[in-house]
């Protein structure tokens, strides 16, 4: 099984198993033009969204609903597009709980 470590200051993250399927998803959804898991690009590092969004209980569908609709000024200037329908609902899902899982 292929496993990634990403290095987020002095802790690392281990991603492995379904975590790399979702990154492929990622990958294919286009989402890592500006994103990556552990470093600010023009959008924000995802494991810095998980650490934000952590214990909040509407996080996933207010995630969710920017994703499909995009949005802008949480994170600074840039706009984030939006990515449905191009991305399905189920895959959008699929990647907001995969974000959301990276705020340990």
């Amino acid at each position: 099984m292929k496993s990634v470590i990403f290095t987020l200051g002095a802790a690392a993250l281990l991603v492995s198993g379904s975590a790399m399927a979702d990154l492929d998803l990622a990958k294919k959804s286009g989402c890592l033009a500006c994103h990556s898991v552990d470093k600010k690009i023009v959008g924000p590092a995802w494991a810095d969204v998980g650490k934000k969004y952590k214990g909040d209980a509407g996080a996933k569908a207010n995630l969710i609903t920017k994703v499909k609709s995009g949005g802008k000024g949480v994170w600074g200037p840039a706009p984030m597009p939006p990515y449905s329908p191009r991305v399905s609902d189920e895959n959008i899902e699929k990647l907001v709980t995969f974000v959301l899982s990276l705020g340990k």
